[in-house]
């Protein structure tokens, strides 16, 4: 199947590269990656001049978000001819862009549609997953599993999911509530969804988001107003996770 891998950019020259390399050393027998397109959300830096150094297609967001660069990958890769997969990868280096193989692997056998990469199940560097963000993901899960009866262990940004499935979940918020929406939507959408563990390390360079008071306060409450929003007013289906523990 033809992978694709989508990367939300905001001033990440300093990271940037590193992330490319790795996903340029991932043999193709493991996992073939035909193409890497970096959504730079109106950088400062020369996040896009190293993007197409590093040999990915750069496609402008314009609207300020982590949501509004991911969805501008996405109609890249709509107008352009989708993959049957597409992962979805900070551009931080805080993700281990190597694993990607163990990522798409259940979609590749066929046993899932949507493959969470849980920081929670892996291995994490101290200090790489802030206090703030810990106890934000324990919440979001919390709920999600309050409404859902489905346990979730992580919100992390590096996931995969096949292009079939993703055109179903209609993806919509530009912000902070990305990720949550994908699992919510995945889950009233009755996908075939898991989790498998991965690697985590501290960024390169400080985090736009937990990295201050402001994006903390914004982000959490744009991730929680979108689990309760799905979840008290749709009836989710039943869904298939294969590796959650419960």
């Amino acid at each position: 199947m033809r992978i694709d891998v989508v990367i939300p950019a905001f001033d990440e020259e300093h990271s940037l590269p590193r992330v490319l390399a790795a996903l340029g050393r991932i043999p193709a027998d493991q996992a073939r990656v035909q193409r890497v397109v970096v959504a730079d959300n109106n950088s400062r830096d020369r996040t896009a001049e190293v993007a197409r150094e590093g040999g990915a297609e750069v496609v402008p967001a314009t609207r300020q978000g982590y949501g509004s660069a991911c969805l501008a990958g996405l109609d890249h890769l709509r107008r352009t001819g989708p993959p049957e997969i597409v992962v979805f990868l900070d551009a931080d280096y805080s993700d281990h862009p190597e694993e990607l193989p163990s990522l798409v692997a259940p979609i590749l056998a066929g046993e899932a549609d949507l493959v969470i990469g849980s920081r929670t199940l892996g291995t994490r560097e101290r200090g790489a997953l802030l206090p703030q963000a810990r106890f934000g993901n324990l919440l979001a899960c919390f709920l999600i599993r309050l409404l859902y009866g489905h346990r979730y262990t992580d919100l992390g940004p590096f996931r995969a999911v096949s292009w079939q499935a993703l055109e179903r979940l209609g993806m919509r918020d530009p912000d902070f509530g990305w990720t949550a929406e994908m699992q919510v939507k995945a889950l009233r959408a009755g996908l075939r969804v898991t989790e498998v563990p991965v690697s985590y390390r501290r960024r390169v360079g400080r985090s736009k988001i937990t990295g201050t008071l402001r994006g903390t306060v914004a982000a959490g409450y744009k991730i929680i107003t979108t689990v309760l929003r799905y979840g008290l007013f749709a009836r989710p289906r039943p869904a298939t996770d294969r590796s959650a523990p419960r």
